[in-house]
């Protein structure tokens, strides 16, 4: 297995995890931020590329950016790759590209989540700290 598909669902399943925990969230500061552009790709293969930005400072731990996509039934996610993200206070673009096993998504509405978190060091385990989260409705577009 890549690394880009192994990151992305070691991601998304902390993220699955630990997202109804308040106590392993962190309180978002607000110089940071995600955000999901209003169009995403669709390859005639059925990958997936998802887009946007984000901002954040002073991380202790390595910093992901996950997504996750939805369409006819809001309950099943598919998680769509993850990528490092860099902390440093300034606005960076993001994108993420991956092909939901077992299914094919069409080109229209979906519901996209993204998640910009951090894998903070606690006790010598690596624990997850949100920096900010966007749930946006998008278009999925053929390209």
């Amino acid at each position: 297995m890549s690394i880009r598909p192994a990151l992305g669902a070691a991601v998304t399943a902390a993220l699955a995890l630990f997202a109804a925990t308040p106590s392993t969230a962190a309180a978002a500061d607000s110089n940071e931020s995600i955000t999901v552009d209003p169009k995403g790709r669709i390859a005639p293969d059925g990958t997936i590329t998802l887009t946007g930005t984000y901002r954040c400072a002073d991380s202790t731990g390595p910093v992901f950016v996950s997504s996750s996509i939805a369409q006819t039934d809001p309950w099943i996610r598919y998680g769509i790759g993850g990528s490092r993200a860099v902390c440093d206070g300034k606005e960076h673009r993001w994108e993420n590209t991956g092909k939901p096993r077992n299914r094919v998504l069409d080109a229209g509405p979906a519901h996209v989540d993204a998640t910009l978190m951090e894998l903070r060091p606690q006790g010598g385990l690596p624990l997850p700290a949100f920096h900010a989260e966007q749930r946006k409705d998008i278009t999925l577009a053929k390209g």
